[in-house]
């Protein structure tokens, strides 16, 4: 898909420009090889089980509509509300940052179109931020 004629956010392009669910996953395996493998998330991937492999297929379901794709997790697991669903973790700003520095060594291996790689990144920001604000409430 030519760059300049898509517009992010808008219908299924974010979710074509990802590359679709194969590239979708692409992405999360890369963003769970970092997070299982790299010193530097330990403090994240402590607060995943230890298999990975539901927490791949959920976040690639995820992202899927997220994207504005298929809505595979809302069809496999049932409506989601992402800040509610991590409330049980404690989230401050390490984590929160600990995340987003995976996410982001994990889009920055991916085939994106440049703009494409800035424009996930700012929007993947909101949610973790979301997520470590709801985290912190009583």
């Amino acid at each position: 898909m030519d760059v300049q004629s898509c517009e992010y956010g808008v219908g299924d392009n974010s979710y074509r420009m990802a590359g679709e669910l194969a590239g979708i996953t692409a992405l999360v395996d890369e963003f769970y090889r970092n997070m299982d493998s790299l010193s530097e998330f330990s403090l994240i991937r402590t607060m995943h089980p230890e298999s990975l492999a539901e927490s791949r297929q959920k976040l690639s379901y995820f992202l899927s509509g997220w994207l504005g794709g298929p809505k595979r997790y809302a069809d496999h697991y049932g409506p989601i509300n992402i800040p509610e669903a991590h409330r049980h973790l404690r989230i401050g700003d390490q984590q929160r940052d600990g995340w987003i520095a995976c996410m982001q060594m994990a889009v920055d291996r991916q085939d994106y179109e440049p703009a494409f790689k800035t424009y996930l990144m700012e929007q993947l920001r909101v949610p973790a931020e979301r997520i470590r604000v709801t985290s912190l409430e009583p």
